[in-house]
């Protein structure tokens, strides 16, 4: 897709506009009771020029808007129909770089195979790796790119998206220049994440130290030099890397510029406190959590992720914590996790549904974790997750009348435009 500059964009006849706006400038992501306060004008309006928000209130004040009558020509109106008009949801953790679906893993999981049994044999982010490796920068740029789109279709215009089925200097940085190929071809937003400590690959499995240098001492300062990522991450986990290693990838990440992100205590618990002394913008997953790890989180200026795909897609008897998490003020954010292995679905509908139906959360705390906190988690809230005066025009326009229908309504797309940047990216036909 050609990238052009945006024509004016008017949308008006809004049933609901939920904005999601920050009460102040201050306010940081949202925790506690604020999660669930949202804002929503009825019969709203939103006026983009340039790719940003210059308005935002009544289809009747838009209407009668001096300039919008001046410039009437000019602008593209979009008549909602009493539609549903939401920020384009922010997935802040995907792994869209990997080539093929991972069926057989998908079998043995049925027939009662854990994760880690299947890890163990060769399957799992390993069986990923093959294809990533032996698959040129442009072919794989296409699989992240198709990626994009799809997530697109359900209403996001923001990803994440990590690196991490390479596990080698070579294949990691070409799984970061296949995302950055890939969102030079998309108008939605990209921030892209190295994640070469996913797990130890096969070649080093008898000497996971040696791998955790390569890491440090190679892979972190190349993907630094040519400027390829935002964050580095660690899959610090009972499947990946203890907590000792973990410290030293993401201290080396720290000296080389990036922000910091875990995966973290998704199999089993993993102590917090050294984790949270690195002050990462994002710790993931968060499924084994004791009552200490809970008032730490509430501490911190750290944004808990989670994930329940994964969880429904492993079969796991219990999900994220995410009621407990959230009533001791947690700031708490929701993503897709994306991926071949645990959780192939580009659908952040689908994983408000989830929050609701699994986590205990409200609707509306849904949806403010999938866009204001989602944003937080990216560090980039001053310009994404909600429909502000003065921040990019990324939004996302459902086919229903009351925003609590897109959870309630499984296994079913009613998203029906996504504008991101001022650009529709996505259109029902």
């Amino acid at each position: 897709m050609s990238l052009r500059r945006p024509k004016p964009l008017l949308l008006l006849n809004i049933g609901q506009l939920l904005t999601v706006e920050p009460r102040s400038a201050t306010e940081g992501p949202r925790r506690g009771a604020k999660l669930g306060q949202l804002e929503i004008i009825r019969d709203g309006a939103v006026l983009c020029v340039g790719g940003r928000i210059v308005s935002v209130g009544k289809t009747r004040t838009a209407l009668r808007d001096a300039w919008v009558q001046k410039h009437k020509r000019e602008i593209l109106e979009i008549d909602c129909q009493g539609a549903v008009v939401v920020p384009g949801f922010v997935d802040s953790h995907t792994h869209p770089a990997f080539i093929d679906p991972r069926l057989i893993d998908f079998e043995r999981r049925i027939a009662g195979a854990t994760y880690e049994e299947i890890a163990r044999s060769g399957g799992g982010i390993r069986s990923s790796v093959r294809g990533v490796r032996r698959a040129g920068q442009r072919t794989l740029a296409d699989k992240v790119l198709g990626v994009f789109r799809q997530a697109a279709r359900q209403g996001t215009t923001t990803l994440e998206a990590k690196s991490g089925y390479g596990l080698s200097v070579k294949a990691e940085l070409k799984s970061l220049e296949a995302i950055r190929l890939a969102s030079a071809m998309w108008p939605g937003t990209v921030l892209p994440t190295l994640l070469g400590a996913h797990t130890v690959p096969t070649e080093f499995r008898a000497r996971p130290q040696a791998y955790v240098s390569l890491v440090c001492e190679q892979m972190i300062p190349q993907a630094a030099r040519r400027k390829l990522a935002r964050f580095v991450d660690v899959f610090c986990d009972r499947a990946g890397f203890g907590e000792r290693d973990s410290i030293r990838i993401l201290s080396a990440a720290r000296q080389c510029g990036f922000g910091v992100r875990a995966h973290v205590s998704q199999l089993v618990r993993s102590p917090l406190t050294q984790l949270l002394a690195l002050d990462p913008i994002s710790l993931d997953h968060l499924d084994h959590v004791n009552q200490n790890d809970v008032v730490l989180l509430a501490r911190s200026n750290t944004v808990a992720t989670l994930v329940p795909a994964a969880n429904y897609f492993l079969g796991t008897q219990a999900f994220p914590p995410a009621r407990k998490l959230i009533d001791a003020g947690t700031a708490v954010a929701l993503a897709t996790d994306c991926n071949p292995g645990s959780a192939p679905t580009p659908s952040m509908p689908f994983v408000l549904s989830l929050a609701c139906t699994h986590m205990e959360m409200s609707p509306a705390e849904a949806l403010s974790a999938a866009t204001i906190n989602g944003a937080w988690a990216l560090g980039i809230a001053g310009r994404k997750g909600s429909i502000t005066t003065g921040k990019d025009a990324d939004l996302a326009v459902f086919n229903v009348r009351d925003y609590r229908e897109i959870p309630y309504w499984i296994a079913s797309n009613l998203c029906c435009r996504t504008i991101a940047q001022g650009i529709e990216i996505w259109k029902a036909v």
